[in-house]
């Protein structure tokens, strides 16, 4: 049997919906679980996910497209239904009355009750407050039967499977019926309140919506309305008055609307319960109304200049992802939440490496780079330490015996890591040539990508930048990457001695499901060696 799937509230101020993005189609099967569509809220892009096992029939929302909570969003049901009927009158609710009996709850969208519904009554229902709310549990009602609720009060205060927060109610009447009490908790969808005219008949608002088979429900609460009410108007100015020098209490929509207005708060008077700020409370605010008391209490005091706040125009501009962005995040992100990262950093005296550097320069047509040392420091500290330069493959562990080095570089769209091939058997100069020859055409996009393949080790040098020290994401299938940051001239210690000296910190990230701490440790320990005595490379 066909079911109606309502656009469901994702967040506890969402009124309206949009569909960024259908993962179904109509005709395609659809199981509990399988994830429909990408709705926006207010406050992020969330998937919704279908509680229904079918077919996708109908999609009543086209992607792009946005529409008020509890609008026909789809509908589920055999291949080959008819659901004409489901569709009259355009709206969700009526076909959930029709199709399924065994919930009723979701009958209840304001704007179109059954014909035995009393005029002017409304069904709150459990709201969805999170993406992956199932049911919720009354913490607390700040309302009680009888009690005139108005747009923006708060109802109750909803313990969801992330956090308790407040609902609000989006009409205005009287409390007739309490369907959930406090501590006791209920499916989303499941009857939550009724709202309507005072001394409307509660059990002809229950047996309307089951059909003729409600609960039993308490008929003593609607006839003492009125009392009720008379003492919650007396209350009211009290515990407005008593807010004074405590916390501001306000509706999430109220302080939603002040915070777009710039109105702030604490000069605003709540008109709900304890002095709860609501939405028609920061709507009508004026303030010239807190101006006149304030220089009624202090004659003598020079007037508060007005705050000048920043008024301008929101712009955002969306921007699709290229290709190259998309597989950035998809490799990164499968990097991060697959393998175990650890990390590991050392400082290294650099004074004997630029003066080698210098000597090297001096030679005719030779020109190297520190990062053409360090990537000849690397790949002769693999050879000697073979256990970072493996790849984790599940059952077995890859150990390479060539050294095939990944060099990281920015370009417009992104980051591609050409691989500069034997890695261990080049020159400084050699691989100078080969890193300038790559880097050149991966930002010209000339470069092939068998070119960007077959890494075992990666570097990544933001030193030229002026970072002086960060972590890197490893760059699967590898085992580890170096983070090499700049070379600042700092006081250090030589001989007992504080003097000037030249130091870079490095830093090694480690897959931990192949190479340990000790061994991170030693292909540091290496590594520094070489970059101190630069001549031991050219021996």
């Amino acid at each position: 049997m066909a079911e109606v799937i309502t656009m469901p509230r994702l967040s506890d101020t969402m009124e309206e919906g949009t569909v960024a993005k259908w993962l179904k189609k109509v005709g395609d099967k659809v199981e509990e679980g399988d994830i429909l569509a990408e709705i926006e809220t207010d406050k992020a892009t969330m998937e919704f996910e279908s509680f229904h096992n079918g077919t996708l029939l109908h999609i009543g929302i086209q992607e792009g497209d946005g529409a008020p909570v509890d609008s026909l969003l789809a509908i589920i049901g055999d291949e080959g239904e008819d659901f004409s009927a489901l569709l009259n009158g355009g709206s969700a609710a009526p076909a959930k009355e029709e199709v399924a009996e065994t919930k009723p709850v979701e009958t209840a969208a304001p704007t179109s009750a059954p014909a035995a519904m009393p005029e002017g009554v409304v069904i709150v229902t459990m709201p969805r407050l999170s993406d992956t709310m199932e049911e919720g549990t009354v913490a607390s009602w700040l309302k009680k039967v009888g009690d005139t609720v108005e747009e923006g009060d708060i109802l109750a205060e909803i313990e969801t499977d992330k956090a308790t927060m407040e609902f609000e109610s989006f009409f205005s009447g009287t409390l007739l019926y309490i369907g959930i009490k406090e501590g006791e908790g209920a499916p989303v969808d499941s009857l939550l309140a009724i709202i309507g005219p005072a001394g409307t008949n509660v059990d002809a608002v229950l047996n309307a919506q089951s059909g003729g088979g409600a609960a039993s429900a308490p008929t003593t609460e609607p006839a003492n309305t009125e009392a009720p009410v008379a003492e919650a108007s007396s209350a009211a100015p009290v515990a407005s008055a008593s807010t004074d020098g405590q916390r501001i209490l306000a509706s999430p929509l109220a302080k939603k609307i002040a915070s777009e207005k710039g109105i702030n708060l604490a000069n605003v008077k709540g008109s709900g319960d304890n002095g709860r700020i609501v939405k028609k409370d920061v709507e009508n605010y004026q303030p010239s109304q807190t101006a006149a008391p304030a220089a009624e209490k202090a004659v003598e005091s020079a007037p508060v200049a007005p705050v000048a706040l920043p008024v301008g125009e929101e712009s955002i501009e969306e921007v699709k992802n290229s290709t190259m962005r998309k597989v950035i995040a998809k490799r990164l992100g499968e990097s991060k939440f697959s393998a175990p990262h650890y990390y590991l950093t050392i400082e290294v005296d650099m004074d004997n490496a630029k003066a080698s550097r210098s000597q090297i320069n001096n030679l005719p047509d030779t020109k190297v780079s520190f990062n053409d040392m360090v990537l000849k420091a690397c790949a002769m500290a693999l050879k000697k330490h073979p256990q970072v330069n493996t790849s984790w493959n599940g059952d077995s562990t890859l150990y390479k015996h060539h050294v095939h080095m990944g060099v990281a570089v920015a370009v417009d769209d992104g980051l591609v890591v050409p691989v500069i091939k034997f890695a261990d058997q080049l020159t400084l100069s050699q691989l100078g040539t080969a890193v300038k020859d790559l880097a050149g055409r991966a930002r010209t996009k000339k470069i092939k990508p068998d070119e960007m393949e077959g890494s075992t080790f990666t570097v990544s040098n933001l030193g030229m930048f002026g970072i002086l020290e960060f972590t890197s994401i490893i760059n699967q299938p590898n085992s580890a990457i170096l983070s090499v940051g700049a070379i600042v001239d700092k006081p250090v210690v030589k001989d007992g001695q504080i003097v000037v000296g030249s130091t870079m910190k490095i830093t090694l990230a480690c897959d931990h499901r192949t190479v340990d701490g000790a061994t991170g440790a030693q292909f540091l320990q290496t590594l520094r060696a070489y970059l101190e005595n630069p001549v031991t490379m050219l021996a």
